[in-house]
């Protein structure tokens, strides 16, 4: 009976209690003081900034008889830190029975909740900052303000270490060293001959040939390389006997060259010659005869095309020859020649030349000879003389500015760089350079601008595809910003793979990337942080510090860092 009696009053208790805490879940006190039962988390925990944001996420349930159906509460996350704050978006809640817009609670069942809010990034926020959802609610005619209740601390700043190595494009010469020229001779023939008449070796043209020739033995940067020639008859002949003519001239014509190349000394040999007999032209006719002032001609050329016989239409131009004086005696004398073209070669200045006068004398060279000596050059302020010496000299040539703007960003200068690329970009609106102008937008703050110029610049190389894989890691995008860098391996690559949650493959950029500054080793720091490799991060974090003492006030608040502070000494 006695137990009975106490089990009894144990029960009574329990009851009673739970009902008195029930009763008080419907105040906005008893909601305070039981405010974990909301399980309120934030995520990410840390918080990490990404691109120019801090994100977050709250998520928590309401229990069941929990919120009071004439409660009315607003939430807003704030994120604190010494001297500071920032308000994330609030949330409303509120009571079945309550006024207003807010999101309804059921009394009976509670709700499920998820939020997500950004704020600008602050770099304050790094340094011991706090995270915690602020409550103010309203029962009633009564009000009141919950005690901040933390879920989270602190920012991570990782995606800030994205470093400003954009890629320029210089634009390269065509210079060649040896160029190849060609002479043309035109040997004409009198109806029926394939002899070379004394008269034809003292026209212009010949002359000329004579003075080449003459050339290649006097300068030893000029080479005669050989000689194709085209032999034809005049339309009006018998076929059979054209063929061969033509066959005649071309041979006629190279034992003239050959008399002129013995005078001078020089030889030809069989492979010299390219002779190629083309018989009768009757092409060549149709263009002269159009080009002529002939009375009828368009007539008569009709006529002559509907001979589909060429032994016909011989004998018709023949005929109309007779009539049209002209044609007898401009036309068709016109087409009894050998067409001899000569080829030379003419071989540049050597390396050392161009080196010396590229600096001596720049005006004397050309603007191809001047963009390939600055190549021979690995000091950059030697190399950006000569491109301002090209930019100078030819000033209508976009590539001298470019290429001079490529030196100064090289050398750090990025006012006088850009200056030089708008230049450039003001003579011709070229992709490579449209990239350097980007570059410098984008380090100048403006990454709108500087993608919008990428996307014209598409096309210039894979050097435009790195540039929009700096701006996409400070947009947040790290997967397209690892897909636009390629195979280069930098530490903006790492970075990228990284926050995008790959961090054996940042560990492998790394690796690969040659990159022993103190940035490269901080950044493997956080990525063997990331890999939970205690020993790795203490390693690469002690040789970035020793190459850089200012990083370690950083390594100190770094939430990268917070799970291994003891063994990394920090």
């Amino acid at each position: 009976m006695n137990c009975y009696t106490n089990l009894s009053k144990w029960t009574f208790a329990g009851i009673l209690a739970s009902l008195l805490f029930l009763a008080g879940c419907a105040g906005l006190g008893s909601m305070e003081k039981e405010i974990e039962a909301m399980g309120l988390e934030a995520s990410p925990d840390p918080l990490i900034v990404r691109g120019g944001q801090v994100e977050l996420e709250v998520t928590g349930q309401f229990p069941a008889k929990y919120f009071g159906k004439k409660v009315s509460i607003e939430a807003t996350p704030v994120l604190s830190w010494e001297g500071g704050s920032a308000s994330f978006e609030s949330q409303g809640f509120q009571g079945e029975d309550a006024a207003g817009n807010f999101t309804v609670v059921p009394f009976e069942s509670g709700k499920a909740f998820s939020y997500t809010s950004s704020v600008p990034f602050d770099p304050a926020m790094e340094d011991a900052a706090e995270l915690a959802v602020v409550i103010s609610g309203t029962q009633g005619n009564k009000s009141a303000t919950f005690d901040p209740y933390v879920i989270g601390g602190g920012v991570i700043t990782t995606p800030l270490w994205v470093q400003s190595d954009d890629q320029f494009i210089p634009i390269e010469d065509n210079f060649q060293r040896v160029i190849t020229y060609t002479e043309e001779v035109i040997v004409n023939y009198r109806v029926n001959s394939s002899s070379v008449r004394s008269s034809e070796l003292r026209d212009a043209d010949w002359k000329s040939l004579q003075n080449l020739l003459q050339l290649s033995i006097d300068a030893d940067s000029v080479t005669i390389t050989g000689a194709r020639i085209e032999a034809y008859a005049s339309p009006e002949g018998e076929i059979t006997l054209n063929e061969d003519l033509a066959s005649d001239r071309a041979n006629s014509a190279a034992a003239s060259v050959t008399r002129e190349m013995k005078r001078k000394k020089l030889t030809a040999d069989e492979a010299f010659y390219n002779l190629v007999p083309k018989g009768e032209d009757w092409l060549g006719f149709k263009s002269l005869m159009q080009a002529s002032d002939v009375e009828d001609k368009n007539l008569i050329l009709r006529v002559l095309e509907m001979y589909s016989d060429k032994d016909q239409r011989e004998e018709e131009i023949r005929s109309i020859a007779k009539t049209y004086r002209e044609i007898e005696k401009e036309i068709l004398p016109a087409l009894r020649r050998s067409q001899v073209v000569v080829s030379y070669d003419v071989e540049g200045y050597t390396d050392a030349e161009l080196k010396d006068y590229s600096f001596s004398m720049p005006d004397s060279l050309n603007v191809e000879e001047l963009l390939y000596a600055a190549t021979l050059f690995e000091d950059l302020s030697d190399k950006l003389m000569i491109y301002q010496s090209a930019a100078r000299v030819y000033v209508s040539d976009f590539r001298g500015y470019n290429n001079a703007g490529w030196c100064l960003a090289k050398m750090g200068r990025m006012n006088q760089a850009m200056e030089m690329f708008q230049q450039a970009l003001e003579l011709e609106r070229n992709k490579a350079v449209v990239n350097n102008v980007a570059a410098l937008t984008r380090q100048n703050g403006d990454i709108d601008g500087a993608m919008k110029l990428l996307n014209e610049a598409a096309g210039a190389g894979p050097e435009v595809g790195y540039n929009k894989g700096i701006i996409l890691i400070q947009k947040g995008d790290y997967a397209s910003a690892i897909s636009n860098m390629g195979r280069v391996s930098t530490v903006n690559l790492a970075l990228a793979k990284m926050l995008n949650g790959d961090a054996s493959g940042a560990k492998t950029a790394l690796e690969n990337a040659s990159d022993d500054s103190a940035v490269a080793n901080y950044v493997m720091a956080v990525v063997c942080a990331r890999l939970n490799d205690s020993a790795g991060a203490k390693k690469y974090l002690s040789e970035a510090l020793a190459k850089d003492p200012d990083l370690r006030e950083k390594a100190g608040k770094d939430l990268e860092f917070r799970n291994m502070r003891d063994v990394i000494n920090l």
